[in-house]
Parts: C-alpha cells; structure tokens; sequence
C-alpha cells in the first residue's frame, strides 16, 4: 500500500469516526496541509461543512454553532499561525464549557524547527485551556493504526462533550502526498450507529444522606435565596423553580439563566435586582440565611457586591461540571451533582412549610423597582436602557437574542424583564471578551430561527470581519448596532474622571460610518432616528432574508446621566416601599 492509500486508510476512519459520534458540523478554513482532513469531510454524507477564511472568525463562528446545538461542533484550519488564531475562541469554549473539537494540521517531525515555511511550535498550542490534546500518529493503514484513529476520534467527541463541556485539541502532523482517494475512502465508512468504542459518560448524583444533609440546612432556613447565572441545559428552569416554590425563596435569575422568558410560572423569579441592589436600603432590609446557586456567576456586580457581603449565609454552589465558579469566595458547600437531579431529590426530601413573608419582601421590591425602571419607556431620545426595555416586546415568540459584552450585556440584565415569549438570550461570558462576537452570533444564527444580535459599536468593529460568512453562506441574522462612538461602559467606570485623558485612553471615539461595511457585506442597512422608526424596521428585518444592519445611535454622556438618574429615581421609590412594609 503506497502512502496515499495510507493516508486515506487513517484520516478517512477518523472522519467517520467523527461522524459515528455524531459530530454533524465542522466550520473548515482553506489551507494546503489540511487538504486530506478538508476534503474527507466534505465527502462525508453525515457531516456538514462551514466555510471561513479567517481563523479568527472560523473558531468563534464554532463556538456559536457549538453554543447553539449543545453538542460538539469541529473545526479544521492548516498548520502555523492559522492555529494560532483559534487561541481566543479556545478561551472563550474552555471558560463557557462550550465542546469544540480542534483539528490543525501540522508539519512532519522532520519539518519543524528547520526554517520550514508555515511551521510553528503546536504542541499544547492551548496550554491548559484544552480539555485534552493530542499529538496523533502519523498516518499508517494497518488495522491497529486504523483502530487508533478512530478511538482518538470517539474520545475527542466524548471528552468535549462531557460535563463540565469544552474544547479538545488533535494535532494532525501530515506529510504530502496530500490528496486522499476519495473513492477509496468510502471503503472506510461504517453502517450509521456503529462507533469503534461506545464511552458511557454517567451524571453526578448525592447519596441519599448527602441529599437528607442538604435539604435539612435548607428546611431550617426561613429566609434564603437561589442565584442562577448562565444554565447548562434550559430544560432544567422548571425544576429550580419548583424547588424555590417548594422553600419560598426568591430566585434571582441572571438573562443567560433562561428563567427570564418562557411559558413556566415566573411569580418566584426576581429579574431587577441589579437595579435595586445598589440602594443601600434595601441590600440592608434583605440578609439571607441561605445562598443557593446555580451556574455560572451572573454578569450583575451589584449582586456580586452584595453576595459577598452576606459572610453570615451559608453559600451551596451546585455545579453537575465539577468545577469551582465561586468568585465570591464564601461557598461553604460545593456540590458535586446533575442540577435537575439535585433540584428533584431536595424538593421531595422538603416537608416543612415555608413561611412566604420573606419571598414577599423580595417580590413587593422587585414590583416596586420594575415600576420604576418602566418610566425609561417614556424617553424621547434614543437611548440604550429604553432599547433593551422594548426588545422583550419587539422581538418574535421563540427567537433567540445574542448580546455582546459590556455595555449591552449589562443593559439587557437591567432592563430585559420576565415575559412570556420563549426568548432564548446568548451571550460569550467566559471570558468576558468583546472580540468574535458577530462570529458567535452568526453561528448560532445557522441552526437558530429569527437571530437578533445586540452589539456595541467597537465590538461589532473588532469583528466586521466575521461577516464574511453572512454574506458567502447567505446567513439570516438581525443586527441592532448600538454606535455611541466608543467604549461606553468607561463611562460608568472610575477612569471617567481622569477628564484629560479619557476620550484618548477609554472613550477611543472612531467615528466609523457603518453603512459602508453594509455595503461591502452585501447587508441591507438603516440607521433609525427615531423609536417609531426603531420599531418599523426591526419588524421588517424578520421578513428579510439575509444579514440586516440596524444602526442605532446614541450619546455616552446622555446615556450615563439618564442611567444615574434612573437609579436615583428607583432608590426614592425603594426607600418608600421599605419604609411601608417594615415599618
């Protein structure tokens, strides 16, 4: 056998192997030393394919595949510096326990550190933001080889996906010929259903004397809360509301908990408490017994703030990944167990009746301040806290709202209020970056109806580059570009009064004119004046297929004053409700 049929005796089994795992995507740059992987998948009837050209864009686009399906998305690139620039969405899988599969190709052994062109150092290229790596054999056709790609395949599909989810890393050292006989590779393909190694991954679960521990400190405590941030798995919301239900504790749900929007009861659900947990009047009316938390840490840092003051509340952090999302340094209890398993078992094992004063106050607080917050609907100008108050009511049932950091995640968790629409809301809150944001939207955009990213003017510029894809692959998305001429959340931030400086250090104005990178990505494009237009608009962008550009305008230092002013508005109509209650 010469070694081209070895080359696609060993890559066309890994491939399907892939496939066997149900592994249905992978988003491929163009490159030379990744032909053989590049056209096995193309060839490969299970597998679809997503064209990228930029690295960059091609991983974060992965992401939003991978965030979107739940299931482990590949991604291909060729050797060199083309690997390199997966690093940031790499981050990004490895901190959101998003399952990515990351193939590079690679120079032989004998062709690296050489001066050979396009050969870099990618051995653990990713450090410790890999779940795994991989080195693999170089390709050969006896069966044992054959064998060990397929297992290497099975593995990677398994390792990424497994709880806490992330992204794994084979490096695939190729030497030419680099054409594969796709003919011959069919050969290679197995019956549907067929994998080389079945890996049963099992859910964590508390015995019956842990589940009987935890559900006594929680049956004792009369006046307790549940945080959630960003959830694993939707489905489990319905669950954690009965539990709150069942121990009348208000659960404070961050946006990304999916807790917000949907069809469940929502009497328990707390969505303002970013707003009110800045009044110091009421961060000293609510001292908790109990703190109950669920996911990832949410984006609020009034909530933060205030978590960490109660260092007399017992804190429970679950988390069925295993891993230690406690910022706040004060979890008394890490538990180790499936949420929804978890959430079941202490709700069956609570038989004491809860007294719903305390849930009260949480619930007269929240009314309160929502009432409040709603007098931003009443603002003329455009503006950003006013906008993310009428998404909820603008968007389609069952759509699917990705938000980018900074500033706008921020604002849909102020002012994005419990509604009964299906709104599904995505963000990239790993690591927090405003990098590959349009890249991530657009991906999901692929397997999700009626897409809706919500961006900042500098973050939609780190990547207009991304919207490459929308226009090569015809993708369907909406995007609202929120443009204040700058990186807005400085604003709110202490550098704001180092007045000599700011604008050239934070404030960073462009001065971009946006309806060119429309025109250049084939997008159809309106920069609205007025709310009336807003709404017109946006409406019609669902009707359109294609990528649709909203451009709306806003002012920073407005911006910011409306927001103080707002707060300040809210802790008056705290400090009267407080004052009517406890009194």
């Amino acid at each position: 056998m010469n070694d081209r049929d070895a080359l696609t005796a060993y890559a066309a089994s890994f491939v399907d192997e892939l496939a066997q795992n149900e592994v249905k995507h992978v988003v491929v740059s163009p490159g030379s030393r990744s032909t053989p992987l590049a056209l096995l998948l193309v060839e490969h009837p299970d597998i679809e394919i997503h064209i990228n050209v930029d690295e960059r864009s091609a991983a974060f686009f992965a992401l939003g595949l991978a965030k979107a399906l739940k299931e482990p998305v590949g991604l291909l690139c060729t050797s060199g510096t083309a690997a390199a620039n997966y690093y940031p969405a790499v981050i990004e899988a490895f901190y959101s326990r998003v399952p990515l599969i990351v193939l590079t190709a690679d120079r032989p052994h004998e062709l690296r550190d050489v001066g050979a062109p396009q050969a870099i150092d990618q051995i653990h290229l990713y450090g410790r933001h890999v779940k795994w790596f991989v080195e693999m054999a170089l390709p050969e056709s006896t069966d044992g080889m054959m064998r060990y790609a397929r297992t290497v395949g099975a593995r990677a599909a398994a390792t990424a996906a497994a709880e806490p989810a992330g992204p794994v890393h084979l490096n695939f050292p190729l030497r030419e010929p680099l054409i594969p006989d796709l003919e011959q590779a069919k050969e290679y393909r197995q019956n549907k259903n067929t994998p080389a190694v079945l890996i049963d991954s099992g859910e964590r679960s508390l015995s019956a004397s842990q589940i009987e521990a935890v559900a006594t400190i929680l049956s004792k405590a009369k006046q307790g809360i549940i945080v959630c941030g960003e959830l694993p798995h939707p489905e489990m919301k319905e669950d954690i509301v009965a539990l709150a239900e069942k121990l009348a504790f208000p659960v404070l749900a961050d946006p990304l908990s999916q807790l917000r929007s949907g069809s469940h009861d929502k009497a328990v659900i707390i969505d303002a408490y970013d707003t009110f947990l800045r009044d110091e009047a009421a961060k000293a009316a609510f001292r908790p017994e109990v703190i109950l938390r669920f996911g990832a840490m949410p984006v609020s840092k009034p909530l933060l703030l205030f978590m960490k003051k109660q260092k007399q509340a017992i804190t429970l952090v679950v988390d069925g990944g295993a891993g230690w999302r406690e910022p706040a340094g004060l979890a008394t209890n890490m538990i180790y167990s499936e949420e929804t398993d978890f959430c079941q078992r202490i709700a069956e094992s609570i038989t004491s009746s809860p007294d719903d004063e305390w849930l009260g106050l949480w619930q007269t607080v929240n009314g309160a301040t929502k009432n409040a917050l709603a007098s931003v609907r009443d603002e003329s100008e455009l503006s950003e806290g006013k906008l993310f108050a009428l998404l909820a009511d603008m968007m389609p049932l069952e759509s699917t709202l990705f938000v980018g950091n900074s500033m706008p995640i921020r604002d849909l968790d102020t002012f994005f209020l419990n509604n009964g629409k299906g709104i599904k809301t995505i963000a990239n809150r790993g690591a927090n970056g405003i990098d590959g944001v349009v890249s991530t939207a657009l991906g999901v955009s692929t397997v999700s109806k009626n897409t809706v990213l919500a961006i900042g003017d500098l973050s939609f510029f780190h990547d207009m580059n991304g919207l490459l894809a929308a226009k090569l692959q015809k993708q369907n998305i909406t995007i609202l570009l929120v443009n204040n001429d700058g990186g807005g959340i400085f604003s709110f931030l202490p550098q704001a009064n180092e007045r000599e400086h700011f604008e050239t250090l934070f404030g960073t104005p462009h001065g971009l004119d946006f309806s060119h990178t429309a025109q250049l990505y084939g997008g159809k494009y309106n920069k609205v004046q007025s709310w009336d237009e807003l709404e017109k608009v946006f409406a019609e962008s669902f009707e359109i297929q294609g990528l649709k550009i909203i451009e709306v305008p806003t002012e920073r230092e407005s911006n910011l004053q409306k927001h103080r002013n707002l707060w300040s508005f809210v802790s008056q109509e705290i400090k009267m409700v407080l004052d009517r209650e406890i009194s």
